[in-house]
């Protein structure tokens, strides 16, 4: 059995993708003469993986089926794939084989109780979870209360979920909200485009996708590059409505919530004595003065 004409396309348009990005002399190759496009030769790169150029040249047709662990390792050192990017072309070739069970729908998984006791019980960071969609499936108050533009949004789903890519893509509010739009829009899609080799037969994933690049022009480009992200952190500027700029650092770890799902903690903090953290003080205070005059409503 085949990939699918779908699979066949990610396949081939990410290893001429990477394949784009390396020149000659990286690699230690010679060079000769014009070049009619940017980075390696196919034949260039069989001869670094070590094997044929027809052998090579199916592969990038997307005929990664059957394709030996060892063989795509090779690949992946010819090509210079990072970590992430390696981690990918595996989740591909995975997905590919035949034995593979497909299923049509991943069941998401609750998140348990004691999960939304860990996330309360941190104050002085904004944390949440967030599933490979990049839906926000559980938060503490301060996580709440720093994207509240996006808990807000006409983007959220039926279920009151906001979702990061749909935000970011479909909101032009996010433009004024991240500082850093462009580099936290390409991360998301990096993400969207990792998820995307995990779980190939997500078809909520898949809608989502297609609904972003049909309404989304940078989504569309964003996408096309086949950039891969695992891991998100680093820093992060936002201009908040109501305490004005904070610059955070940001950190995800893995939660498993399940045997099936994996799903992603992060956490924002600002740095100790910064005029950030004065703010993000000011906001966890507002969110809890807020909680409690909710509560009051409610049982008061």
């Amino acid at each position: 059995m085949e990939s699918s004409p779908d699979h066949r396309t990610d396949i081939r348009d990410f290893l001429a993708s990477r394949r784009a990005k390396i020149t000659p002399e990286q690699v230690g190759l010679p060079t000769s003469g014009r070049r009619r496009v940017p980075g390696l030769r196919r034949e260039e790169v069989a001869v670094l993986a070590g094997v044929s150029t027809e052998w090579y040249t199916r592969l990038e047709k997307g005929h990664i089926s059957g394709v030996s662990e060892d063989v795509l390792a090779a690949v992946a050192q010819a090509l210079q794939l990072n970590e992430d990017e390696r981690t990918y072309l595996f989740d591909l070739a995975r997905a590919a084989r035949p034995a593979r069970r497909k299923s049509s729908r991943r069941k998401d998984v609750e998140v348990p109780p004691r999960t939304q006791w860990l996330l309360d019980s941190i104050t002085m960071s904004a944390a949440f979870v967030r599933n490979g969609r990049l839906d926000v499936i559980a938060h503490n108050a301060l996580g709440r209360a720093l994207h509240a533009s996006m808990f807000d949004s006409r983007t959220i789903d039926k279920h009151g979920r906001p979702n990061f890519a749909r935000y970011h893509f479909l909101d032009t509010g996010s433009q004024d909200f991240f500082v850093d739009w462009e580099a936290g829009a390409t991360a998301t899609v990096a993400l969207l485009r990792a998820e995307a080799g995990r779980e190939p037969h997500d078809r909520a994933l898949r809608e989502l996708i297609g609904e972003l690049s049909t309404v989304s022009a940078d989504f569309r480009t964003m996408w096309a590059a086949h950039d891969v992200r695992i891991r998100h952190e680093g820093i992060k500027r936002l201009q908040h409505p109501e305490v004005g700029l904070l610059e955070l650092t940001y950190q995800s770890l893995d939660l498993p919530v399940s045997q099936r799902a994996v799903h992603d903690l992060s956490l924002y903090t600002a740095e100790p004595g910064s005029t950030s953290e004065e703010r993000l003080k000011l906001l966890a205070s507002l969110a809890s003065t807020h909680a409690g005059a909710t509560d009051q409503l409610h049982y008061g």
